[in-house]
């Protein structure tokens, strides 16, 4: 059994306030908890529910937009070479990939740099802009990064180079001034009333923006980039609330059919084309492989597969992607290991609130993926730093009562670099500042940590009972997708309920199938990579169950079955 803690969401709620709701918009009481439960207002749920594209805002509506439209626009008529410099992750890619092709639709003499994660690191470099500078580039264009590259603006502008820089990170006090316009939404002073975009849905509404100023219809031009927009805002894990609803719920419907080369091509060797496209596919399935190339190679191969029209070339990149990936896993595996086990011959690890571990070349490309793990496993903010020659440069990951881009504020004094979000971030640093750095963080952590903030906890939305696990009820809960973070999929709690069948399956015994039965009730249950509970559990038992409700789809035929969360035993 675990010690997670259970939040009941709904004991926050008024009854009279999830009756209102429930009636009003004439849905269920238990849809209109898990509504009010995301913080969604009354006068919000409407358009949750029908995702309509009356939701997507008017893009001229962002500070610096006309400026950006006009240095663009100006640019294309005088024929001067525009450079899109991107990032290599999914949301940079597939930024990257947005822009460049509606720029080229306009004529624009336009070409794309993405820097190497080892050699150049995140975001713009002087040695990145000296090469754009020989290329005679004259207008340099963001996406997904530059809102903390002040004095790389500054060289740009002194070479006759303007920038346009389109991020969403988190800003510093100070911005790149220097730069011809600066789109962000996470601004201070820029009113624009949706401030969650990721990185790609920053350029998505440039290209929207241009298109306006070009009579061009709109709708058409979302309708044709809007599932390259719909890729990088699900990998970058922003909240899936106001206009990235929208944005995701068309694109998915457009993948179910691709009609992108790249996109079928990748989506066949992944095993998962002719299959409902979801927000988890494109997390677990797509967006991994895209991601492999800006890992282990280059990610340039990856904004190539979006755009080809070569059908042979797309399966060549996939196939390609498909063998990174493998790589990856198993790169992965390897820091992991080596990870953990310097973990277990720390002596003061339970002491320390904060994990920050260094490893002379570890793979930059991997060490984010690495902390994640670890940050579940251990839940604890979990930093790991690859180092070479006296040089760091790190990936973090946070749980949930940690903010991350704040702590690393804390400790600038000991960074050359750093930037990112509240829950993950990355950073470089001097290796003779890396012991004052981590005890730094951890001394902050030890004044903004309780003991209740490091417990795992298990966020569960309402008590359900038996009767209400139907199949009718898991199909009126699809009605709330597409699910991501801030619109969480709905966890519940059935309690008392007794083990009627219990299994350890899969390889090496990793997942758990349950049969409970409760008033005559029978559920069928499967708890992924929780084998281990079968150990001590058995027939008879009673206990409570943290879970989800799922389809299950076999032979044709559709089941109601739980995906189990979390078990306690009932008292």
């Amino acid at each position: 059994m675990t010690d997670k803690i259970w939040i009941f969401k709904n004991k926050k709620l008024k009854e009279s306030a999830v009756n209102e709701t429930a009636q009003k918009h004439h849905i269920s009481r238990t849809i209109a908890t898990i509504l009010l439960n995301r913080g969604i207002k009354d006068e919000e749920i409407s358009a949750h529910l029908k995702k309509s594209m009356s939701g997507i805002i008017n893009p001229t509506l962002m500070l610096d937009m006309d400026k950006a439209v006009e240095r663009i626009n100006t640019a294309i008529q005088k024929n001067e070479k525009i450079a899109v410099y991107g990032d290599y992750d999914v949301d940079g890619i597939t930024s990257t990939a947005l822009l460049y092709e509606f720029l080229s639709s306009l004529d624009a003499d336009v070409e794309y740099y993405i820097p190497d994660r080892k050699g150049e690191g995140y975001g713009i470099n002087i040695m990145a802009v000296n090469k754009l500078v020989k290329k005679h580039i004259k207008l340099m264009i963001t996406v997904d990064c530059g809102i903390t590259a002040i004095g790389e603006v500054e060289f740009a502008k002194l070479q006759g180079m303007d920038v346009i820089i389109t991020d969403h990170h988190t800003c510093k006090d100070r911005l790149p001034t220097a730069a011809a316009a600066i789109l962000n939404p996470k601004r201070d002073d820029c009113e624009y009333p949706f401030d969650a975009l990721a990185g790609v849905g920053v350029a998505f509404k440039l290209i929207l923006a241009l298109a306006m100023s070009h009579g061009m219809n709109t709708n058409e031009v979302f309708s044709r980039y809007v599932d390259i927009a719909t890729l990088g805002t699900i990998a970058d894990v922003v909240p899936l609330l106001g206009e990235n609803r929208i944005i995701v719920d068309k694109g998915l419907k457009l993948m179910q059919i691709p009609r992108r080369k790249g996109l079928h091509a990748i989506m066949e060797v992944a095993g998962i084309l002719g299959k409902t496209v979801t927000a988890s596919t494109i997390a677990f399935a797509i967006a991994p492989r895209l991601n492999a190339a800006g890992r282990l190679g280059t990610a340039t191969t990856a904004v190539e597969l979006l755009l080809t029209d070569d059908e042979n070339r797309a399966r060549e990149i996939a196939l390609s992607l498909n063998e990174e990936n493998k790589e990856r896993q198993a790169t992965e595996k390897q820091i992991f290991d080596e990870a953990a086990a310097m973990i277990a011959k720390d002596v003061n690890f339970s002491k320390k609130k904060v994990i920050v571990l260094a490893h002379e070349n570890w793979h930059q490309g991997v060490i984010g993926i690495v902390a994640s793990r670890l940050c579940d496993m251990y839940y604890k903010p979990c930093i790991l730093i690859s180092h070479s020659n006296g040089i760091g440069k790190g990936s973090g990951r946070s749980i949930r009562s940690f903010n991350l881009f704040d702590a690393l504020s804390h400790c600038e004094k000991h960074l050359t670099d750093f930037g990112g979000h509240a829950v993950a971030a990355g950073l470089n640093i001097n290796m003779s500042d890396i012991d004052a750095f981590t005890a730094e963080i951890n001394k902050y952590a030890d004044s903004t940590l309780t003991d209740q903030d490091m417990i795992p906890t298990v966020e569960i939305d309402c008590p359900l009972s038996e009767r209400s696990v139907t199949l009718e009820n898991a199909k009126a809960l699809s009605n709330l997708e597409p699910f991501g973070m801030g619109c969480e999929k709905p966890v519940f709690a059935l309690s008392a309920a007794q083990i009627a069948n219990i299994a350890a399956i899969g390889a090496d015994s990793k997942h758990l199938r349950l049969r409970i039965s409760k008033n005559n009730c029978l559920i069928n249950c499967i708890g992924f990579g929780m084998g281990e509970f079968a150990s001590s559990l058995k027939c008879g038992d009673l206990i409570n169950l943290a879970f989800q409700m799922d389809i299950n789809s076999y032979q044709g035929y559709d089941s109601v079955q739980l995906l189990i969360k979390d078990i306690k035993p009932s008292k």
